[in-house]
C-alpha cells in the first residue's frame, strides 16, 4: 500500500484515511514527491526544454579524441 504524506514538526501526517489500527508499527519507504500543480507543471516542463536545448549543442574544443585526456584528472 502506498500512502501519501505530509512532513510536519517532526511528524508524518497522512494525506488521505489510512485504515490501520491504532498504534500501528509501520515501515516508511519515503521520498519525496514533485507537487503536481497544472501551472507548474508547465514551467517544469518548459524548464526542461531549455536545458535539453543547451545540452544539445556542439562545441569545436579542437580535441579530436576525447578518451586520451581521460586520466588527465583522476586523482
Amino acid at each position: 500500500m502506498t500512502v501519501r504524506a505530509i512532513y510536519e514538526n517532526g511528524v508524518f501526517r497522512p494525506a488521505s484515511p489510512v485504515d490501520f489500527p491504532e498504534k500501528s508499527e509501520v515501515e516508511l519507504d519515503a521520498r519525496i514527491v514533485e507537487p503536481d500543480i497544472p501551472e507548474t507543471r508547465g514551467q517544469h516542463e518548459q524548464a526542461q526544454k531549455e536545458i535539453f536545448e543547451i545540452l544539445s549543442r556542439r562545441y569545436n574544443t579542437g580535441q579530436t579524441d576525447t578518451a586520451e585526456r581521460h586520466n588527465e584528472h583522476q586523482p
